[in-house]
């Protein structure tokens, strides 16, 4: 067996930074006391989910006190962590305007950076009489794939929106993808409808792992999240799914099942590329 386990971090997520930081800090530091391998956070973590706290607690990632204090906790707990997501701050001018984007960063058991990934879809939805929300009028989308190999895994990363998205995965897993994690922020309408099912085909389409971590639900919000971070193996299994409340589960994945599964089904090796194909398939 080939095992790993992953920290799924359901935390509170408020309109203060700093305390937003400490949950955090304290839900990694939790996650290496459960054993965990790596800790997931939710899709902007250190901010609410509004257009307007996107421009407010924005941050060059070479100056982000966030950042910062999540590479020195990943460094001090000897634990792999990806940040979900943070808004982004890129200065493109010396007026110091710039773009903002919705950005999650992966962190090596050394507190180094080894990778980023810029939200590729940004979330622009309208429900008629439910919701309505429009991320491109704060935020830029991000043009690239994100594989990042590590001791753990080959790992892909999406964010949220981007796992409608199923090009994106099937990318993602035909460069080596062993799981696929989307930090994401689902809402009570699209919630209960699409999170399990989308969860569910990613993986089952790709014979990957996939996670889901979420913040947990503020019914007092303007933005409600659905919550119910999820873990589902390669069969297209929900092996953890967490409720509503802040909440911090770790799940144990076996590598050895992906190639197991695949032998079995094999679907990737059955698909017919003299027919059709994907010609972004190499990152």
């Amino acid at each position: 067996m080939n095992l790993i386990k992953i920290a799924l971090c359901q935390m509170n997520v408020v309109d203060n930074k700093e305390k937003n930081i400490e949950k955090a800090i304290q839900m990694i530091k939790e996650s290496k006391r459960q054993g965990a391998d790596l800790a997931v956070l939710p899709e902007m973590f250190n901010c609410p989910y509004e257009n307007e706290k996107f421009i407010e607690y924005a941050e060059e990632l070479s100056d982000s006190k966030t950042l910062k204090e999540i590479s020195n906790i990943a460094k001090e707990e000897n634990i792999h962590v990806l940040a979900g997501s943070i808004p982004e701050l890129e200065r493109n001018n010396e007026k110091g305007t710039g773009s903002i984007y919705n950005t999650a960063v992966f962190f090596e058991n050394n507190g180094k950076l080894v990778g980023k990934h810029r939200k590729m879809h940004l979330f622009d939805i309208d429900v008629k009489g439910k919701i309505y929300f429009k991320e491109s009028d704060t935020l830029s989308a991000g043009n690239d794939f994100t594989v990042i190999k590590t001791n753990l895994a080959t790992i892909g990363i999406g964010i949220c929106y981007d796992i409608r998205f199923v090009e994106l995965s099937r990318i993602m897993a035909l460069n080596g993808a062993e799981i696929l994690i989307f930090p994401g922020a689902f809402n009570l309408t699209t919630g209960p409808a699409h999170w399990q099912l989308l969860f569910r085909s990613r993986a089952l389409d790709n014979q990957v792992y996939t996670i889901g971590v979420a913040p947990a639900l503020d019914k007092d919000a303007s933005y409600n999240s659905y919550g119910h971070s999820i873990a589902v193996n390669p069969w297209g299994e929900v092996i953890e799914e967490l409720g509503f409340d802040e909440d911090l589960k770790t799940v144990k994945i076996d590598l050895d099942e992906i190639k197991r599964i695949r032998e079995e089904i094999p679907v990737l090796k059955n698909r017919r590329t003299d027919l059709y194909g994907i010609k972004e398939n190499k990152i």
